[in-house]
Parts: C-alpha cells; sequence; structure tokens
C-alpha cells in the first residue's frame, strides 16, 4: 500500500474515532477535549507525509513533515536562539508595555469625554495601518536589534486592548451604577469592585488576539533589519538560500509558541474571570 493510501485510510479512522468521542458522554471532559484536536492535527501530518511522498513533491516546494522534524532536531540550538531573540526579547517585551499602556490609558479615557472623542478615532486609523509600511520606520528610528521589534509589538497591541478595555468599562448596568452609588461608593470604587470586573471578559478578549498580533508584529519586523538570528531574520535567509525545511521549523516554533501563549491567557481568563456565563460549564 502507498503513502498515500495509508494516509487516507488513517484520515478516515482518525475521523471516524474523533465523530465517535464528540458524541460520546464523555464529549465535555478534558481528556477528550484534548485528545479530539491532537488526533485531528496527527491526522492532518500523516494526510501530508503521503501526499508529499506519493506525488514526490520537490522539498524546494514543500518538505514532508519528517523531514522537518529531522531538521528541527538538529537545529535546535538555533532555533533556541531565534527563539530568544525574536519571542522573549521583541515580542514579549512589546507585548507587556504595549498591554499595559492601552489599560492604563483606557482608564484615562474613561475619566475624560474630550479623550473618548478624540483617541478613539485616531486609535482606529493607526489600527489600519500596514505594518509593513510601519516596521521600517520603526527600525530605523530604534534601530536592529530587539527594541525596533518591541515598538513594532506595541503598536500593533495597543490598540486592540484599549478599544476592549473602554468598551469592557461601559459594560457595568446603570441599575449596578446606582447601586453603588447608593452605597456611597466613589469613583475609584466603583472601578474596582464593579467596572473592571465587569470589563474583564473585553479585556481578556483584546489580550489574546494580541498574543497573536505581538508574534506577527516581532516576526514581520525582522525582515525589514535584525542582528544575524531572530526568527523572521531566519525566515527570509531559509527562503532565499532554499533552506525551505528550516523555514517550517521556525514556523512551527512560531506556532507552538503563539498556541502555548494564547492557551496561558485563557486559563487566566477562566480563573479571573470564572462568574461570567461564558466560563459556565
Amino acid at each position: 500500500m502507498s503513502w498515500l493510501w495509508g494516509a487516507i485510510v488513517f484520515w478516515l479512522g482518525a475521523w471516524a474515532v474523533n465523530a465517535g468521542l464528540a458524541r460520546s458522554p464523555w464529549h465535555r471532559t478534558v481528556p477528550v477535549r484534548v485528545i479530539v484536536p491532537v488526533l485531528f492535527g496527527a491526522a492532518l501530518l500523516v494526510l501530508w507525509e503521503g501526499v508529499v511522498r506519493h506525488f514526490g513533491v520537490s522539498p524546494v516546494i514543500l518538505p514532508a513533515p519528517s523531514a522537518i522534524a529531522a531538521r528541527f532536531a538538529a537545529e535546535t540550538a538555533i532555533l533556541w536562539e531565534d527563539f530568544r531573540q525574536t519571542v522573549l526579547k521583541g515580542a514579549l517585551s512589546g507585548y507587556l508595555i504595549g498591554c499595559s499602556a492601552a489599560f492604563a490609558t483606557a482608564i484615562l479615557i474613561d475619566r475624560s469625554a474630550f479623550l473618548t472623542r478624540g483617541l478613539l478615532p485616531i486609535g482606529n486609523f493607526v489600527a489600519a495601518l500596514p505594518i509593513v509600511g510601519i516596521a521600517p520606520i520603526l527600525v530605523s528610528w530604534f534601530g536592529f536589534d530587539w527594541q525596533s521589534k518591541a515598538a513594532v509589538v506595541v503598536v500593533m497591541v495597543f490598540f486592540p486592548v484599549l478599544v476592549n478595555t473602554v468598551q469592557g468599562l461601559r459594560e457595568a448596568s446603570a441599575m449596578q451604577k446606582d447601586l453603588m452609588r447608593t452605597y456611597a461608593a466613589g469613583y475609584w470604587q466603583t472601578l474596582l469592585k464593579l467596572r473592571l470586573p465587569a470589563a474583564m471578559p473585553f479585556v481578556f478578549n483584546g489580550l489574546k488576539i494580541s498574543t497573536t498580533l505581538a508574534l506577527i508584529g516581532a516576526i514581520v519586523a525582522e525582515y525589514f533589519g535584525s542582528p544575524t538570528r531572530g526568527m523572521g531574520f531566519r525566515i527570509s535567509t531559509g527562503v532565499g538560500s532554499l533552506s525551505i525545511d528550516l523555514v517550517w521549523a521556525e514556523i512551527a516554533v512560531a506556532a507552538l509558541t503563539g498556541s502555548i501563549v494564547y492557551g496561558a491567557v485563557s486559563l487566566a481568563e477562566r480563573w479571573v474571570t470564572f462568574w461570567h456565563p461564558s466560563q459556565r460549564s
């Protein structure tokens, strides 16, 4: 049996198992919710391997997952150095700075009608600017090291978190605010005990959106100037030297990192907003 037919059989078997698990009484349990996407991803990889091997696709066009895994194992030192440069220095620092600044600015906007009418439209305008236009400018301002990548990330994550936080601060109903006034609560007491808790689902929505934007911004910014390390630098040079398996290894690192960070923020959201209807079983 050829690789392709073996992959198709595995795909159909995984499909049948997933369909059975989805209809089972345990479909809401944690093990099943983990098994289903893992099995689906494994089926995709097996199908990818089978198609590449059966049709003899050139590694320059699309390497097989086994070739990517072998290159991943052989280049762990390079991948770790690129991860440190792009994720730990550029993306993480920019994410923390941008989200913190956006949260503080949202509080200021909440206190000022002038800022609400003046800054939010500008924020929508800046959020629509293409990253390929912003990144070269910030690289020329902040240099080729991780600081310029962090600056790009700050610009990308600032306004999604800002807009979501401002919207969340408006979620408390008029009746809830009136109740706080009857308790003689001031602005800051109302903010800390009512409005910020009510805004948390919106805040975490902005934080989750920003996790992917931060990684994308840091990688794209490295295309416009970087020291001889970094995920974006490695991807651009790998495409130029036809080392496509290394490019896919870098993409795998980025995908795994983004999924883990997104999952961590989602877990924090479940812990903070356990009371919200969306978090109830």
